[in-house]
């Protein structure tokens, strides 16, 4: 599976028809116990599987951790296309959209929680085996944000566009591990800065949401 490709579930992207349910249910598990109770034979159990179908849908365990990030990182980019999609004709309303709904998804994400949880000494097992390829993921959503926003006739030279881009995506990130203002005022936020970057002067637009 490539990140350029158009973002649905990991299911099917690779996999027979149990890898879906296998990951979710392994998301779960994690969300509610921790990682170290994510066992072959329990999802087996969970799904209504043999332990022989779980390893040949998502392989060892590791594999399965990547799996897990990658199911969501689809359900993210989901939404950043969805927000460009909607807003064809207007960057700084399109990365309004995807930003807020990026950060609303962050805010009731299972895996992210527990990642959250690992990071404080309660599951030490799951957390280098979702930051290994952190710095990848990263770069792979920043192409994928990169590839639509070059798609607006902006007027910005391909340097500027490309330090656009960096600040987004890195704020989103922030604001996802550390959220310090509501999805709305940060989505305000960030597409104010869009505008005046396009020098689009449209009054007051980190006002919108103020408060929620």
């Amino acid at each position: 599976m490539t990140i350029m490709e158009e973002a649905r579930p990991a299911a099917r992207v690779a996999g027979g028809q149990y890898r879906g349910p296998i990951i979710a249910a392994a998301i779960d598990i994690t969300a509610r116990e921790g990682w170290s109770a994510v066992t072959m034979a329990r999802l087996a159990d969970v799904v209504g599987v043999s332990r022989q179908t779980v390893y040949n849908e998502v392989g060892s365990k590791p594999s399965l951790a990547e799996a897990m990030v990658a199911h969501e990182l689809d359900r993210f980019l989901a939404v950043v296309r969805g927000a460009f999609d909607r807003h064809p004709d207007d960057l700084p309303e399109a990365i309004h959209d995807a930003a807020r709904g990026v950060l609303e998804l962050a805010g009731d994400n299972v895996l992210l929680r527990a990642v959250a949880s690992a990071t404080h000494g309660s599951d030490t097992e799951l957390l280098p085996l979702l930051t290994t390829r952190a710095d990848t993921l990263v770069a792979e959503a920043a192409t994928f944000v990169a590839s639509r926003v070059r798609a607006y006739r902006s007027g910005l030279a391909d340097e500027q566009t490309d330090v656009l881009i960096d600040t987004l995506v890195r704020t989103v990130l922030s604001h996802v591990v550390q959220p310090s203002a509501t999805p709305g005022r940060t989505a305000d936020g960030l597409a104010w800065l869009t505008a005046r970057v396009l020098d689009d002067r449209r009054p007051e637009a980190p006002l919108r949401y103020r408060g929620r």
